[in-house]
């Protein structure tokens, strides 16, 4: 069993909370949709709304995250043998162990890291941007909007078919955990220069990041420490 997911929040910190949750199951021929609005007590700033267009009118009557079927679901088959795949799978496991302290038990892929992986000549890995890159909306049946937690869904399960045409799913599970040396800056002031350049003209910077950025992403910290060796 394949389950594909993807949640929206009030922010990108652990004390954010869930506000929606998408799921794509596919079994065998057989595939379900399961989405919830919820609410875990934790206003929506203007700023997230500006992203998932969810608003506190809209979930001020919902249940908690724990009460809606999509969770329910997703804790029944929290086992071996079935495989989650998201993009960027830890933030949103993160947020429903921040929120619920849900652990994930069984396999897993990680197309955020599997695109850097397999099609590192991208511009960009955002999951928007590789549906546009890729063409994958070509193959979408209906209107899919861009964050929203199912529509997201839908289009991480086209990425993983993607992606399961350059590598097999074992494969794909495997370089889910594999760190990416990452050749360019993606934000910052040294956005688009080459990490391995600022590591000889400033690597005082590169220093303070890995001393002061405490969530720095796994693989530009990974890719830091390797260039400054």
């Amino acid at each position: 069993m394949l389950i594909f997911l993807d949640v929206e929040t009030t922010g990108l910190e652990t004390g954010d909370k869930i506000v929606s949750i998408g799921l794509v199951v596919v079994d065998a021929e057989t595939t379900k949709e399961y989405s919830a609005l919820v609410n875990e007590g934790k206003k929506i700033p203007p700023k997230a709304s500006s992203i998932h267009h969810i608003t506190n009118e809209m979930i001020k009557d919902k249940g908690l995250l724990q009460e809606s079927e999509a969770y329910m679901f997703l804790e029944s088959f929290n086992q071996t043998g079935v495989c989650l795949v998201g993009h960027n799978i830890n933030f949103d496991l993160k947020m429903l162990y921040a929120n619920v302290g849900f652990e994930w038990q069984g396999e897993m892929v990680d197309t955020l890291r599997v695109s850097k992986h397999l099609l590192n000549d991208s511009e960009e890995f955002s999951l928007q941007f590789l549906r546009y890159d890729l063409k994958l909306y070509r193959d979408e049946k209906e209107l899919i909007v861009a964050h929203d937690a199912l529509g997201d869904a839908k289009v991480v399960k086209s990425l993983y078919a993607y992606l399961l045409s350059l590598a097999s799913h074992e494969e794909l599970q495997r370089l889910s955990f594999v760190n990416v040396l990452l050749q360019k800056f993606e934000f910052g002031k040294y956005a688009g220069r080459y990490i391995e350049e600022i590591s000889i003209l400033d690597p005082s910077y590169l220093h303070w990041m890995l001393n002061n950025i405490i969530d720095l992403d796994e693989d530009l910290r990974y890719s830091i420490e390797y260039y400054l060796k």
